[in-house]
């Protein structure tokens, strides 16, 4: 009986009931070609675990170009080349102010790095890091990213 209504739970009532995931964009930010690619990770504000820069869609721009603005808002990325189309997308868990947790779907967008600048909006509640795509899946908890880091 149990199992039946877990089931029913998953399959059928929670599904109606469940709001949609909020939607959010990131950068994977990279320099370099071939095995001289790497990433650039930064820590998050609070629990100061390496992700990439994301936030929410702006008003008025198109989501490459929102995940741009993250990367410097976060990260200080002076951008070259934004790729228009998401590389792929991936679902995690955020926490909001208040301690309330909501479901984020997130399109990841390849951002080519011209330059990082020292002085940026977050520069004094983030760390930077460079590290190698595979690398970078190793330091993410997200298993979506982690798969998309492993591909790109």
């Amino acid at each position: 009986m149990v199992n039946m209504l877990k089931k029913a739970w998953t399959e059928v009532v929670k599904p109606m009931v469940q709001r949609p995931d909020r939607v959010q964009v990131a950068a994977i930010c990279f320099k370099g070609t071939g095995a001289d690619r790497k990433v650039l990770l930064i820590t998050s504000r609070d629990t100061k675990r390496w992700i990439l820069p994301k936030g929410w869609p702006i008003d008025g721009l198109e989501a490459n170009a929102a995940a741009a603005q993250e990367a410097w808002e976060e990260a200080g990325v002076k951008a070259a080349n934004i790729n228009p189309e998401p590389l792929g997308s991936y679902d995690y868990d955020k926490r909001m102010d208040g301690g309330g947790i909501v479901s984020c779907a997130t399109q990841v967008f390849a951002v080519e790095v011209d330059h990082l600048e020292d002085s940026f909006p977050e520069a004094q509640e983030r760390t930077r890091k460079w590290v190698k795509p595979t690398e970078a899946a190793e330091m993410v908890d997200e298993p979506g990213l982690q798969a998309i880091l492993k591909q790109f």
